[in-house]
Formats: structure tokens, sequence, C-alpha cells
């Protein structure tokens, strides 16, 4: 599981607390350090920059999305 951030950003820090405190593995991508990641946050967000966007394993995309969204997409995949 990959998450655009950038460092500036209350939600994000928000999911990566709640996804160190379930054990949740992740990579972390900050869109303002990365423009490749930026592009593809503003293709899958209809041209908005928002963060975090999660993009899964599956292909599967959420934008800011509740910590337990991410953990019944988690559990479904596995």
């Amino acid at each position: 599981m990959t998450i655009y951030t950038t460092s500036w950003c209350g939600y994000c820090a928000r999911l990566k607390r709640q996804l160190d405190r379930h054990g949740v593995p992740y990579v972390e991508v900050d869109i303002e350090r990365h423009p490749e990641a930026a592009q593809f946050v503003m293709g899958v967000n209809r041209g908005n920059r928002t963060v975090p966007t999660v993009a899964f394993a599956d292909g599967t995309v959420m934008t800011n999305p509740p910590m337990a969204r991410v953990l019944g997409h988690l559990a479904g995949a596995a």
C-alpha cells in the first residue's frame, strides 16, 4: 500500500498514526518532492492534488479514506 502525502497535511498525519497503531505497513510518497507522484494523484482525483491518496496493490485507490475503510479493504484483499 502506498500513501501519497504532503508534509503539512493533517489528514495524512492522522492516517499514518492510525496505520502505525494498527501495525499496517505502507510506503509514503510526498507529492511535493516527487512530481511524478503528484501527477498520479491529480490523475485519480480529477486534477486535484488531494492527499492522503491511498493506492493498494490490487489497483484500488482511495482519497482521504477513514481508517475503517482502509482496514476493511485490506481484510477483503487478504
